[in-house]
């Protein structure tokens, strides 16, 4: 019999060890609820869907329950182009009338959730594409008008966003029965209203209020940066772990801004709601799911009470 040297067995123990490192996490979180929001160049390129989606199917086989929430703003916009209408924001929301909230339905829902739980199941999950429109999982109501500055009066203006949407509640009890029964929930940002109108709702928050109402053990952020940095000028500051309180000071003093501030905020409503833990990570890496979840030093930011 042929003897194996050390020095071959070098990858072999590698890998062993990074199992051995990840046991203590599988067996804190076995059973317990993940919810991801799947966003950014994660769903753009090939490679990285597919990892992801890997990722997400192995936190199932181990016993972990994750939710999947995703939005599509760049693929909206597209489609809305394609058919000669341009999209307009107001303060980061998409000012969404009649026809362009049909525009946001046939494609969160009809194409960028399908092509999210084709992907899943073909590496190996039973994925469940939902709007929160299904068994009126999301209800919500239409959003005040916001405050706009001319730019070149600087007068304040009031602009109706349409069919934009504040979450009112979450029923989770189809989520709950599709991940007790095996399945993984894949749920776009669309809600309802009272009278059954449908509502373009921020997936950031969608999220947030998913794993509140849901007491997920974690919110995990799927974004094209790093994590919280504490110069936004100097990408090596990453915070690896802050208080809910503390994020909310560097929002307020300018440090975190822009796309970064929803994201934030719903890390921080999270904590605030009882989740335990909410992670901004760099979805552009991958396996960014695992890295940070299973092993000690993690890859992104930790939002703690």
């Amino acid at each position: 019999m042929t003897r194996v040297s050390n020095g071959a067995m070098d990858p072999v123990i590698q890998k062993a060890e990074v199992l051995t490192e990840a046991l203590p996490y599988m067996r804190t979180f076995v059973g317990k609820t993940f919810v991801v929001k799947y966003g950014g160049a994660a769903m753009v390129d090939p490679e990285l869907k597919k990892a992801i989606c890997k990722d997400l199917v192995l936190l199932k086989y181990i016993g972990i329950n994750p939710v999947i929430v995703h939005g599509g703003g760049p693929e909206i916009s597209q489609m809305m182009k394609r058919m000669g209408k341009e999209p307009r924001f107001v303060n980061g929301l998409r000012v969404t009338d009649e026809e362009t909230m049909e525009i946001v339905e046939m494609v969160l829902a009809g194409k960028v959730n399908k092509e999210i739980v084709t992907m899943l199941n073909q590496n190996g999950g039973k994925a469940v594409g939902l709007t929160g429109k299904d068994a009126n999982l999301i209800v919500a109501r239409k959003r005040p008008a916001e405050i706009s500055i001319d730019r070149n009066t600087g007068d304040e203006l009031k602009v109706d966003l349409g069919y934009v949407g504040d979450i009112d509640r979450v029923d989770t009890a189809l989520l709950s029965h599709l991940s007790s029964d095996g399945y993984i929930p894949v749920l776009t940002s669309i809600g309802v209203g009272l009278d059954g109108e449908s509502y373009n709702i921020n997936a950031d928050y969608v999220a947030s209020e998913v794993a509140q109402a849901l007491k997920a053990e974690k919110l995990i952020m799927l974004t094209d940066v790093e994590g919280i940095l504490e110069n936004p000028e100097c990408e090596s500051s990453i915070i690896s772990s802050l208080s809910a309180a503390r994020a909310r000071e560097m929002i307020a003093a300018g440090h975190i801004s822009g796309g970064m501030i929803p994201k934030v905020e719903a890390c921080i409503r999270a904590i605030e709601g009882g989740v335990a833990r909410a992670h901004i990570i760099d979805g552009r890496l991958l396996h960014s799911i695992l890295l940070e979840i299973f092993t000690d030093r993690g890859i992104g930011t930790m939002v703690t009470r």
